[in-house]
């Protein structure tokens, strides 16, 4: 049952919401000439983060970070998808006049993204699944809840919340990087920077 709840939910997320590569070759923005007739490049680099290793009280901490790690690796493309889709289906609102038109727009998105990443999602665990709809915040700026209203209506929010309630997940729940999601958003920027 809560599995189903998360990949409902999950679903639509993606269905209303780039790659890991980053350009890590150095680019050469202008040449210039000294006073020798030598010429010069000027190179821009790559921005290069170093992350300190984690220290652990024991194995067992360790085991939990490392467990979270995995986690996160797993859930972080699909919040980078739920990104880009919301960008792509909020131009495609733009252009469309009606609420007939946007509910349409919006059944054939989610229709479609069911049949892309159905047995994906089915296979997220709760944690991972929860990790989704922390990272859909960050990388959104939005809430579940608030995406589901926006793009689904008040009601079905509602409903959807009312069932996460259930199962104590809280759809309304903002991302915190200085806070309680701060080992995932160390993790996030350490798959970012293509240190993990």
């Amino acid at each position: 049952m809560m599995r189903a709840l998360l990949c409902t939910i999950i679903f639509f997320l993606l269905g209303i919401s780039s790659s890991y590569s980053q350009n890590v070759w150095p680019v050469i923005s202008e040449a210039i000439i000294d006073e020798n007739g030598d010429t010069l490049a000027i190179i821009t680099l790559p921005e290069f983060v170093k992350f300190a290793p984690p220290v652990f009280k024991n194995a067992a901490e360790q085991r939990r970070y490392d467990r979270l790690v995995r986690n996160v690796k797993i859930a972080y493309p699909y919040a980078k998808l739920a990104s880009i889709r919301l960008i792509e289906y909020e131009n495609q609102l733009a252009l469309v006049s009606t609420d007939w038109e946007k509910k349409e727009l919006m059944r054939e998105a989610e229709d479609q993204i069911r049949e892309e990443f159905e047995e994906d999602l089915k296979q997220l665990t709760f944690t991972q699944g929860w990790i989704v709809l922390k990272l859909i915040d960050r990388e959104t700026g939005n809430t579940s809840y608030d995406l589901v209203s926006e793009f689904r209506g008040k009601f079905r929010a509602f409903f959807w919340q009312s069932f996460a309630r259930i199962f104590s997940f809280d759809l309304k729940v903002k991302y915190d990087p200085f806070g309680t999601d701060k080992d995932i958003e160390h993790i996030v920027r350490m798959i970012e920077a293509g240190a993990i």
